[in-house]
């Protein structure tokens, strides 16, 4: 007598949930964000609109979680930058990454999507510093303050600003399209905020 096996439904949520995220992530790349829609992403994941709902309350919550989806890699819980004793060698590793990510259409179309949706949603906003930002940017400190202990950075700099100095102008440069994200670029960034914080 065989016993057939009962569907988990754990296991068919999470697919679901995968499903949709994928979904939310391809169509943002291919139509651009103004025209996916809550339907579009139900259709595209073979799911209904009230599935979608469930967890997420709107289509910039949805585009979010792909996003994070998609950053898990990288930036996710227990994160930590190369620490190899040579700051500026860590440093160029990391931004050069970061710039290929930007460069990265399978990235970029998501985290464009979500950049305007951060500017018109404050809720979404504080869901993306908790969630990703600030988290991100703590891992970055704890390298920082290895290198403020070996004498490699200024004993009294401003950890924020060190990383506003590092990330802003790449972040301005990707947002206006302003210019190349090059391998050079990233160690040019490097090269000019440890000189503005070196002891």
């Amino acid at each position: 007598m065989s016993t057939a096996k009962k569907p988990n439904p754990a296991r068919r949520s999470e697919r679901s949930r995968q499903a949709i995220l994928d979904a939310a992530r391809e169509l943002v790349s291919e139509v651009g964000y103004a025209k996916v829609s809550i339907e579009a992403i139900a259709a595209r994941a073979g799911v209904g609109k009230q599935t979608i709902y469930r967890w997420w309350r709107s289509k910039g919550a949805v585009v979010f979680d792909s996003f994070l989806a998609l950053s898990e890699g990288a930036h996710g819980e227990g994160m930590a930058l190369p620490d190899t004793g040579d700051i500026e060698a860590d440093l160029k590793v990391v931004m050069r990454a970061t710039v290929a990510e930007f460069a990265d259409p399978d990235f970029e179309a998501p985290i464009r999507a979500l950049n305007t949706e951060i500017i018109n949603d404050p809720d979404l906003a504080a869901q993306y510093r908790e969630k990703l930002a600030d988290p991100v940017d703590e891992a970055k400190k704890v390298r920082l303050r290895s290198a403020q202990r070996a004498g490699q950075i200024a004993a009294d700099a401003d950890l924020d600003l060190v990383l506003e100095l590092l990330y802003a102008p790449l972040y301005q440069r990707w947002l206006h399209r302003s210019g190349p994200l090059t391998s050079e670029y990233a160690d040019a960034l490097v090269d000019l905020t440890l000189k503005a914080f070196r002891p």
